[in-house]
């Protein structure tokens, strides 16, 4: 297919939060129509879709519907019914990142297995059934553990650290117990987290951003900084790395591959996300290529662009605050006014305490003054419930 012609395609995106809308954004610029399926009618993508489909993520109806609408499917989060998916793949549709990559990232115990059958290095594992799983994989690995739902957990939620054996039974129950299913890990005293962006195309071309270094308060994201203070040769086996995990899930489009850096630094893979990714909203204004626009590059099977840092970054999540309740940004103007700053507003109607509101990116000379720039910006603006 020529490209002239891919202006005909349609895209259909499973989720309309600001992700979708950040990739409707990219995809609008060359030409794309875009249809949604998200179950709140005013989402963020909302406004910007050409269609909106309000239906629940589990509802195969209508994923089915979306399917029929579209050319090629995608997502913007992995936490959705696999089986319909998979069942459209087997039916000749295209769905990128595969469903099948996505059914083994979006169980956390089949995702670290498929990495550790393949020699990735990995934070050492067991799958839990029982609280005396959890007391085995005590004496295995010692205190503390971290104790993960294998599935649904998201910006901390369904992950525990059991500190001794008297924080064993409440955890296990509090994640589920019996009826969840469960994984231990060994608890890891990372030096640094770093997140490696990198896409595939259909053809196989692959290409990796600058690497990110991840700060995060209470489990969420908080800051993003770019590039990271890691050495040449680590940046350089960070990125094999990235690379080495496409091939394993054949994946096509935008994947975050977060990992830590040990004391020793060594390299262990954290969590794999088959999408594009918070910590990846530094490249809208300091890439040449921003992930959104890669991750709509890749899934048709157009080029793939240049991820060359235009100068360091510093990206800030802007989390609600105050009560939940209808939202109301505060102090815009102000943080505007900050040098190299730019702010994003996602348009979620509803504001409460730790959700993802909007971010904010400064783009200055030299990492340390971006961070400034950014602390400086973050104290100005706020986005509060009101009641």
């Amino acid at each position: 297919m020529e490209i002239k012609d891919k202006i005909k395609e349609k895209i259909g995106i499973i989720g309309g939060g600001q992700l979708g809308k950040m990739m409707i954004l990219e995809a609008k610029k060359m030409g794309f129509y875009v249809i949604i399926l998200d179950p709140t009618k005013k989402c963020p993508a909302d406004s910007i879709a050409d269609e909106h489909i309000i239906a629940d993520f589990d509802d195969k109806a209508a994923i089915r519907k979306l399917a029929s609408k579209s050319d090629i499917l995608t997502y913007e989060f992995e936490h959705i019914g696999v089986e319909v998916l998979k069942d459209l793949e087997s039916e000749g549709h295209k769905i990128y990142p595969t469903a099948r990559s996505l059914e083994i990232i979006q169980n956390k115990f089949h995702q670290k297995n498929m990495l550790s059958q393949n020699n990735i290095p990995v934070p050492k594992f067991i799958k839990v059934s029982s609280i005396d799983d959890i007391k085995e994989a005590a004496q295995k690995f010692s205190y503390p553990l971290m104790l993960k739902s294998c599935t649904g957990g998201y910006d901390g939620k369904g992950n525990i650290v059991i500190d001794s054996p008297k924080d064993i039974k409440k955890s296990y129950q509090q994640l589920g117990g019996d009826n969840a299913k469960l994984m231990v890990e060994e608890y890891i005293p990372f030096k640094k987290e770093i997140s490696v962006l990198a896409c595939r195309g259909l053809n196989g071309e692959m290409k990796v951003f600058p690497i990110a270094e991840n700060v995060h308060k209470d489990n969420i994201l908080y800051e993003t900084k770019v590039p990271a203070s890691i050495a040449a040769s680590l940046k350089e086996k960070a990125d094999k790395l990235a690379f080495e995990v496409l091939e394993v899930f054949t994946g096509i489009g935008m994947f975050c591959v977060e990992m830590f850096v040990t004391e020793s630094d060594d390299l262990l893979i954290n969590e794999i996300a088959p999408r594009p990714h918070n910590s990846g909203h530094y490249t809208i204004e300091a890439c040449l290529t921003s992930q959104f626009e890669q991750h709509i590059r890749a899934i048709t099977s157009l080029p793939l662009g240049e991820t060359t840092l235009l100068r360091p970054a510093v990206m800030r999540n802007i989390l609600g605050s105050g009560s939940e309740g209808k939202a109301k940004v505060v102090g815009l103007e102000a943080a505007l006014a900050v040098e190299g700053v730019k702010v994003h507003i996602y348009n979620k109607n509803i504001a409460r305490p730790g959700r993802k509101m909007g971010h904010l990116c400064v783009l200055a000379e030299n990492r340390s003054e971006a961070e400034k720039r950014a602390l400086e910006a973050s104290k100005l603006i706020e986005i509060k419930g009101e009641i």
